[in-house]
């Protein structure tokens, strides 16, 4: 969800002048995309649409584009094109880098339900518990989620069986490899130029299949519902996912059958195994190679923070390390009845509606998640 829909023209303008002030003052540490005048570039702004199909020769119009235009997302391309502001037809496709994004969303983490509220669509009421707005008996609204620790280190799991198979199953060096935070709930995977980079979307859906460990067969691993042969099945020294396999179901302690029902039993292990084993990756992302992405260094409208380099995933607490907004003060209107930490204070909850002075990071935080005007000065 993101809070434009709930927006007034206040809330635009404190939004607009915020973001300008980011990108101002942080303006060349923001990385240049490579081979930046080949990617296709795209922003939104705050009153809506999308703007894309434009082309961005150096990292001065880069700049310029940030600072003039006051974006509430930018986003460029992960393909290469000849012509990257014609149309899509127009553009001469000459590659695309791989770029995977994972989502705490998606991991369906029982704590979702805890910090997720509801926007109502009519009165703009913010509620949590109820299945219409206790308001005005709407069913419309919008959902806003504020993802906790245990969703990001879920998400820091998912990134990190990633890249083991990025690495050790694709050879892909780990020098190519870089991870962002999102700038909400998750984290983008980029690998630089390969030998993947001219892999065509179905390709791609394939090797996201593979990452995923999805729709795998028992007979893949020497399991037939004929006969089951051990000399045939994986050992733990085989390469790739043969070699997890091994270890997580034909290992030393793992009980061996040769009965058919065997058979039924791991195909069942093995289709459970890709929640566990497998990394979870949106595939409409993985597939697409006409998508613009978010650009690392910009600011993120469902939120406020910044997509930023994790040098250190482990260490990394996206609620103080991507927050970049500014800390002077401001008042807002605030119904935002999740309790949240950002940039080392803790905020709310506020059940009912509520005049509050607060930092602008924490302003821009609640505003752009739906629960929070501004108040004119």
């Amino acid at each position: 969800m993101d809070g434009k829909n709930s927006m007034n023209d206040q809330d635009v303008k404190l939004l607009e002048r915020s973001f300008k002030r980011y990108y101002l003052s942080h303006l060349t540490e923001i990385p240049v995309p490579t081979d930046i005048a080949k990617r296709e570039f795209g922003y939104k702004k705050f009153t809506g649409g999308m703007i894309r199909h434009m082309n961005v020769q150096d990292e001065k119009a880069m700049r310029l584009l940030l600072v003039e235009n006051s974006p509430a997302d930018v986003y460029c391309s992960n393909s290469y094109y000849l012509f990257p502001n014609m149309d899509m037809k127009k553009k001469d496709w000459q590659g695309a880098d791989l770029i995977f994004d994972i989502d705490a969303k998606d991991l369906h983490l029982d704590c979702r339900y805890s910090h997720t509220c509801r926007v109502c669509g009519e009165c703009k009421n913010v509620y949590k518990e109820s299945s219409k707005c206790p308001q005005c008996n709407s069913i419309k609204h919008i959902s806003s989620s504020w993802p906790c620790k245990n969703c990001i280190n879920a998400a820091k799991k998912q990134v990190v069986k990633l890249v083991d198979i990025l690495e050790n199953d694709l050879g892909i060096c780990a020098d190519l490899i870089e991870i962002y935070f999102s700038g909400n709930e998750g984290f983008h995977v980029h690998v630089g130029k390969t030998e993947y980079n001219m892999l065509e979307p179905r390709a791609r859906v394939a090797l996201g299949d593979y990452i995923r460990f999805y729709n795998v067969m028992p007979e893949t691993y020497g399991v037939r519902r004929s006969k089951i042969d051990r000399k045939k099945f994986p050992t733990e020294d085989d390469p790739g996912w043969h070699g997890r396999v091994a270890k997580k179901f034909f290992g030393k302690n793992a009980p061996r059958s040769t009965s058919n029902t065997e058979y039924v039993k791991i195909a069942e292990k093995l289709k459970n195994a890709q929640y566990t084993m497998g990394a979870c990756i949106d595939m409409q992302v993985t597939g697409d190679i006409h998508r613009i992405f978010r650009m690392p260094g910009s600011l993120n409208s469902k939120s406020g923070l910044a997509k930023i380099l994790c040098t250190d995933l482990a260490k990394f607490d996206p609620y103080q390390d991507a927050c970049f907004i500014d800390c002077d003060l401001v008042k807002i209107s605030a119904q935002c009845p999740i309790r949240f930490s950002l940039g080392g204070r803790t905020y709310g909850p506020y059940i009912k509606e509520t005049k509050v002075e607060v930092e602008r990071f924490a302003a821009v935080y609640m505003m752009c998640k739906g629960t929070a005007h501004a108040i004119s000065s």
